[in-house]
C-alpha cells in the first residue's frame, strides 16, 4: 500500500516551508492541506492538541508535530534518497545545535524587527544582524551548512529567507550590505528546485505582512 502524506500548514510559515522542502527533497508525494489560523480544522487540533500549531505532518494516519522534528522523521522514514542530516554523530549533533540555533533566534528576532519601533526596533536589527554574523561564521567558506550538500541547517534556515524583504523594508537595513557571504549562500538553495518551490515570493510575504500590520494596529 502507498504511503498516505498529509501536510497541515499555512503558506507564509518558515516552520511548514522546512517540511515542504524535506518532502522534495526526498519526492514524497504528498496532500498540502492549508490552514486557516484564526479558524483551526478539527484535524489539526486533533493531530497536535498540545501546541494546535501547524506545520503537522500525518503519515499513515499517524501525526508528527514540529518542523524540525517531522523534518527528522521525514530523513528516517524514507532514508534511501537525498540524506539531511550526516551520518557521523558528532556531526549529526551539531548540525541539531545549529538548527536549535536558528529556530530560537530568527523567528522572534525578526517579529521584533517588523512589530516595533524607536529603540526596541534598532536593539532588534542588532540582534537580527549579530545573529546572521554568528551564521555567517558558522557557514565560513562551505558552499552549504554541512558541507558540499544541501542539508539539515540550510533546510532549518533558509525559508527565513523569505522574509529577508519584510525585516529589511520595515528595519530599514540590508542584509546583503553587511553579510553578502550570507545572502550568496541563500540565493545558492534558491537554485535547488526543492527549496525554490516550496517557498512563495519574498513580495507576496511582504504583501502579507503588510495587512498584518494594518491588523495589529502597527504602522
Amino acid at each position: 500500500m502507498a504511503d498516505q502524506v498529509v501536510l497541515l500548514d499555512f503558506w507564509p510559515s518558515p516552520f511548514g516551508m522546512r517540511v515542504r522542502i524535506a518532502l522534495a527533497e526526498k519526492g514524497v508525494q504528498y496532500e498540502y492541506k492549508e490552514e486557516d489560523l484564526r479558524n483551526k480544522s478539527p484535524l489539526l487540533l486533533q493531530s497536535n492538541p498540545v501546541h494546535k500549531k501547524i506545520p503537522v505532518l500525518i503519515h499513515n494516519g499517524k501525526a508528527v508535530s514540529e518542523s524540525l522534528i517531522a523534518v527528522q522523521y521525514i530523513d528516517e522514514v524514507w532514508k534511501d534518497k537525498a540524506p539531511l542530516l550526516p551520518s557521523d554523530p558528532h556531526l549529526r549533533a551539531q548540525a541539531r545545535f545549529w538548527a536549535d540555533y536558528v529556530d530560537t533566534k530568527m523567528y522572534e528576532i525578526g517579529r521584533k524587527v517588523w512589530t516595533t519601533k524607536g529603540e526596541e526596533q534598532d536593539v532588534a536589527k542588532k540582534e537580527f544582524l549579530e545573529c546572521i554574523s554568528v551564521l555567517e561564521g558558522e557557514l565560513g567558506d562551505k558552499p552549504y551548512f554541512g558541507g558540499k550538500t544541501f542539508g539539515f541547517v540550510d533546510m532549518a534556515l533558509i525559508p527565513f529567507y523569505t522574509w529577508f524583504s519584510v525585516y529589511e523594508k520595515f528595519g530599514n537595513f540590508s542584509v546583503e550590505a553587511e553579510h553578502p557571504k550570507f545572502i550568496a549562500w541563500a540565493k545558492r538553495c534558491l537554485e535547488k528546485e526543492s527549496v525554490s518551490k516550496s517557498i512563495p515570493d519574498r513580495q507576496k510575504v511582504y504583501d502579507f505582512v503588510l495587512e498584518m500590520r494594518k491588523k495589529l494596529g502597527v504602522e
